[in-house]
């Protein structure tokens, strides 16, 4: 795997050194020096529930000839952190995660080979419509604004989520409304669904007659965690799975502060893709199959677990909208 031009060699791996934020993006502020105090690598969960999936011939059927001629995809794949996809083991090592698990799991149902090449969230969506990719992975939440110009497969529903320092008691046990923001700095990543909460939202606080709340951008999610730990922020809005995870780990010093809003979380298109029916086939035979309750297991995923996957579901309406 080949990393862009926007991560560095140095940058991966500190990320991989992290068991962190699964911020999902990338922004305009550059990475701070150093890694957090406690840090340390996360292991790959035991098992392999990707191992006992196998091609199944009436959804390959689904793909359009000249796929199955060729036989593979190219899958551009944002690589953050547990437990959506991760370098464990070093960047020039394979990474691991759910959405990589996931992905996996589909080709083989589908009889395809993946050529997986890393990308910077923000590029991902554009790379698709260029057709430099076949398919994106990323925890890329499905919204409104997405659906205009990318076709989605859904596979789980995560959303978006707050955690604070360990011990910090200035938004209570729960935030339940970005109200409760006011006045604080709040750490999230470019391109985001967070950042784009954050922007349209920040009249609540005018309104509510309190101090609009800052938001600053990392291009790095291991600064993030930096900027937490040493209180240049006061909160962190990111995914709801990557924060439950982080706050899991001892090293991180994190907590989570709740959900705020769920979102329908999918493999990304480009607009009017021949690709979607077989994938969406692909993922409703792996929850048939029982493979896909077993991969969300595996991460410690099970409560974004889907019945069933769709098409360009319509965006879940945000609390307070």
């Amino acid at each position: 795997m080949k990393p862009t031009a926007t991560r560095t060699r140095a940058g991966l791996a500190a990320l991989a050194a992290l068991p962190l934020l699964a911020l999902t993006a990338c922004g305009s502020e550059d990475a701070a020096d150093g890694t957090p105090a406690g840090a340390q690598g996360s292991p790959v969960p035991k098992g392999n529930p990707v191992a006992d999936v196998r091609k199944v011939d009436q959804v390959a059927d689904q793909l359009p000839a000249d796929v199955r001629k060729k036989g593979k995809l190219l899958v551009g794949s944002s690589i953050g952190f547990p437990p959506g996809a991760y370098f464990p083991n070093g960047q020039d090592k394979p990474p691991a995660g759910l959405d990589i698990d996931l992905a996996d799991a589909v080709a083989k149902v589908l009889g395809l080979k993946l050529e997986r090449q890393d990308a910077s969230f923000e590029t991902i969506l554009p790379a698709l419509g260029s057709g430099k990719f076949d398919f994106g992975t990323g925890n890329f939440g499905v919204t409104a604004d997405r659906l205009k110009t990318i076709d989605f497969v859904t596979y789980i529903n995560d959303g978006q989520g707050f955690a604070v320092k360990k011990g910090n008691k200035q938004f209570g046990k729960r935030i339940t409304d970005l109200t409760q923001l006011c006045g604080s700095t709040v750490g999230t990543g470019a391109g985001t669904t967070f950042e784009a909460t954050l922007n349209a939202k920040k009249s609540v606080c005018t309104k509510a007659g309190k101090k609009p709340y800052n938001v600053k951008v990392y291009s790095e999610n291991a600064a993030t965690l930096t900027a937490l730990q040493q209180g240049r922020i006061d909160v962190v809005m990111s995914t709801i799975n990557g924060l439950r995870y982080q706050a899991a780990q001892p090293s991180s010093g994190t907590e989570f502060l709740n959900e705020y809003h769920r979102l329908d979380v999918g493999f990304t298109f480009k607009k009017g893709s021949k690709l979607t029916k077989a994938f969406q086939s692909a993922v409703d035979e792996l929850i048939k199959s029982g493979a896909y309750a077993k991969i969300l297991d595996k991460w410690g995923t099970k409560a974004s677990a889907i019945d069933a996957s769709r098409i360009n579901p319509p965006e879940h309406r945000p609390p307070h909208s």
